[in-house]
């Protein structure tokens, strides 16, 4: 399969529905939901699902216990059931069925031309408005077999194995089923199902449609799994209640897409669910096959059957967002939620690494950069909190062969405007000395601008703030960020790489300037503080240790090392989903191959709205997995600093372990084999 399909990709496209019902006409509806799949099947889908009793309509009343209405849902049912022989789509619909003289209120799974199982409706509403057991029998204790369609049919519980599209293992309930304590479809989870779908009549009520929606979230988190809902709209009788033909889909917490409700013709939802996302967090997760093997002890088994879909050959696109920014969400009030709590869960941490040694000074760089930037602010706010003077912040500058007048002028500006004790301490007489002692051509006069030109200067500003914490009582705040940690953009040891405590250590690149951001929205410090932030977000990314000629553009790390955005990207995706090479590059390529398609982070102007092609993401991505493992020496003798994002953090003694000496071909190989040369 192909590198663009979204089936070879490990996603399936899945679609909750809504049609207007034709109350107690089962043959009329069944024939819109022919029509209605037949449509979606052109679209590649491969499940669709349909409210509680879609063949009936839910608000029948009494009208269920009439022979003429049940031997036309059989009809209809085995129009159905032929119809379905020429379309891919798994296809879930709601039927009363009859059994051993009882009605159940029940969930035909129909694919193919087969029956795959009847699900019966295990809790019933029989409250406020609902009357359901004046009709139907609770499944809770059903397993049996029916004749529907000229086919013997399971009556129980079920779980469907799409077998040709690994992971994709559905289960479904129906309507109240969702919410009781423990419901049918958490017990599908544990049992294996990864696709949940509730089927639901539902009638609205003021608050109703956010119930659902925190139910159907909670459950897609706790389960790790999709969850798909579907509620009945249009046609329902309005004799005492009113529809809203809700449609949402949920993946581990996530929310994919939801209808607009009250629709007056056909509605719904259609999403693509990452199944290999599912699969990676519940491996990650072990306490979820722990509670399967303490839970899953069912009175009756639960009916199993497999299926193929055929998924389809060639672009089919992709219906869901992809993040460019994994790191940062695109919705203004969740960033800044998780910008609230980045800042305290860094500064919550350097308050109690201080309590616990003895409340020392707190020694940092700061070069006028977003990282030491960052760094300071909450070394500031830290002190507040400890109601501690900021002077006991101990802050240095301290200017390289190719520090700009800008950036050590914001560094002065801002660490006066914090409030701490302001220093500079000039390293280049140390460094030329050094130069000279190892005998480089630039202490001779020669430019020579090599690693070791850089790593001299790096060195001796972190040799100079721990000989100066030795000193004055302090221990030096580390400043480096989780993506330079990622790619080893530290000098190692006596360099950037070390400090007494990293508060920065799990923060990717691409966030620092966001939190920066909110600091400054909230009003944390005074005007002339944020004066000077909004004056470090403007400047480049710079390492500031080549010097440029007269008019040339400062050192930019990006123009070395690359664009972070893409990096965090893989970074993300490697480190929380264990995604393969060539996978990543698929969702960077869905992510950043147009700049006018998807959300972008807030305050993100036009000018720095870029796009990548195919080849500059395999090109990067390539380069990230080289520098990734070559540098994991680095990560391995990292100092304390606290975790701060859910994508994980690099910490040798946390999210990540990995051998120092494991090497990047098989990765590299993945990629290479699996990403097509006219993309």
């Amino acid at each position: 399969m192909e590198f663009a399909n979204l089936y070879a990709q490990g996603f399936a496209r899945v679609a909750a529905r809504v049609l207007p019902v034709h109350l107690a006409e089962p043959d009329a509806n069944a024939r819109a939901i022919v029509d209605d799949v037949t449509a979606l099947a052109a679209d590649h889908v491969a499940l669709v699902a349909y409210p509680e009793l879609s063949l009936t309509g839910y608000s029948c009343g009494d009208l269920f216990l009439q022979q003429a209405l049940l031997d036309a849902t059989e009809t209809a049912i085995q129009t159905l059931v032929t119809a379905s022989r020429d379309l891919a789509p798994v296809i879930i619909v709601g039927a009363p069925v009859r059994a051993q003289h009882r009605l159940y209120n029940c969930a035909l799974v129909i694919h193919r031309g087969r029956i795959l199982g009847a699900v019966p409706k295990t809790y019933l509403a029989n409250y406020r408005e609902f009357y359901e057991r004046r009709w139907f029998t609770p499944g809770a204790e059903t397993y049996e077999m029916v004749t529907l369609a000229g086919q013997s049919v399971t009556l129980a519980p079920l779980i469907v194995e799409v077998t040709d599209v690994p992971g994709f293992t559905i289960a479904v309930e129906i309507c109240e089923d969702m919410w009781v304590p423990v419901s049918p479809a958490t017990k599908a989870a544990l049992a294996g199902a990864t696709v949940l779908v509730n089927i639901s009549g539902s009638p609205i009520t003021i608050g109703k449609a956010d119930d659902r929606r925190l139910m159907a979230q909670s459950a897609s988190l706790r389960c790790q799994a999709a969850c798909l809902f579907t509620a009945a709209g249009p046609g329902e009788s309005s004799t005492d209640l009113a529809w809203d033909g809700q449609t949402f889909v949920f993946e581990a917490g996530e929310r994919l897409g939801e209808s607009d409700r009250f629709p007056l013709g056909p509605a719904g939802t259609v999403v693509d669910i990452d199944l290999r996302r599912l699969a990676a967090e519940r491996a990650r997760q072990t306490s979820f096959d722990d509670n399967r093997r303490h839970e899953i002890q069912p009175r009756l088994p639960i009916a199993q059957v497999a299926t193929t879909f055929d998924p389809p050959a060639g672009d089919l696109g992709l219906y869901r967002d992809i993040p460019r920014f994994p790191f940062v969400p695109a919705d203004p009030a969740r960033l800044k939620q998780d910008c609230y709590e980045a800042y305290s869960i860094q500064v919550a941490a350097l308050v109690r690494r201080m309590q616990a040694i003895g409340s020392p000074k707190l020694v940092i760089g700061v070069s006028g950069g977003l990282d030491s930037t960052h760094a300071l602010i909450v070394c500031a706010r830290a002190m507040d909190v400890l109601g501690r003077p900021r002077s006991d912040i101990l802050a240095f500058t301290m200017p390289g062969f190719a520090t700009s007048d800008t950036t050590k002028g914001s560094a002065l500006a801002l660490m006066e405007a914090v409030g701490a004790t302001a220093s500079t301490l000039d390293i280049r007489p140390a460094a030329r000395q050094m130069l000279a002692d190892l005998g480089h051509p630039y202490a001779a006069g020669t430019p020579t601008y090599d690693v070791t030109f850089e790593n001299v200067q790096a060195g001796l500003r972190t040799d100079y703030l721990f000989r100066i914490a030795n000193q004055r009582g302090g221990i030096v705040v580390g400043t480096g960020d989780l993506s330079e940690l990622a790619l080893g953009w530290c000098t190692y040891g006596v360099g950037d790489h070390m400090s007494h405590y990293g508060v920065n250590a799990g923060v990717p690149k691409t966030l620092i300037q966001h939190l920066i951001r909110w600091v400054i929205a909230e009003g944390l410090f005074d005007a002339a503080t944020n004066a000077v932030l909004d004056v470090i977000l403007r400047q480049e990314i710079s390492p500031e240790l080549i010097p440029t000629a007269a008019g040339q553009p400062m050192q930019s790390t990006e123009a070395i090392i690359g664009p972070y955005a893409l990096h965090d990207f893989s970074l993300f995706h490697l480190l929380r989903r264990g995604e393969t090479p060539s996978r990543i590059a698929f969702l960077a390529w869905h992510a950043w191959r147009d700049r006018k398609e998807g959300a972008w982070p807030p305050l993100w102007d036009d000018e720095r709205r870029v796009q990548y092609c195919l080849a500059d993401i395999q090109g990067w991505l390539e380069f990230f997995l080289r520098r990734f493992f070559v540098n994991q020496f680095k990560r391995s003798t990292l100092p304390d600093g606290p975790k701060v994002t859910p994508g994980g953090t690099l910490s040798p003694r946390g999210d990540w372990r990995m051998p120092t000496d494991a090497k990047a071909e098989v990765w590299l190989r993945e990629l290479q084999d699996n990403i097509p040369g006219g993309v």
